[in-house]
């Protein structure tokens, strides 16, 4: 998709997937820029930060005592 040099973002959506978003957003008061800019802040304030694994599986590091 080509990159105008206006401050719009257009994209398509099956109409189905945009009225189900419409509602949901109507549900959480709001509106689909404040969603998008939200989110879009988010995205980028995250990609500058390193992830941080805490659903890798954990060692057991205490050690059994045998009976």
């Amino acid at each position: 998709m080509p990159k105008g040099t206006s401050g719009r973002i257009v994209i398509e959506i099956e109409p189905e997937m945009k009225d189900e978003l419409y509602t949901a957003l109507k549900k959480e008061g709001l509106n689909m820029k404040q969603w998008f800019l939200e989110n879009a802040e988010e995205f980028l304030k995250n990609r500058q930060q390193l992830t941080l694994a805490f659903d890798a599986p954990k060692e057991n590091t205490h050690e059994r005592v045998a009976s």
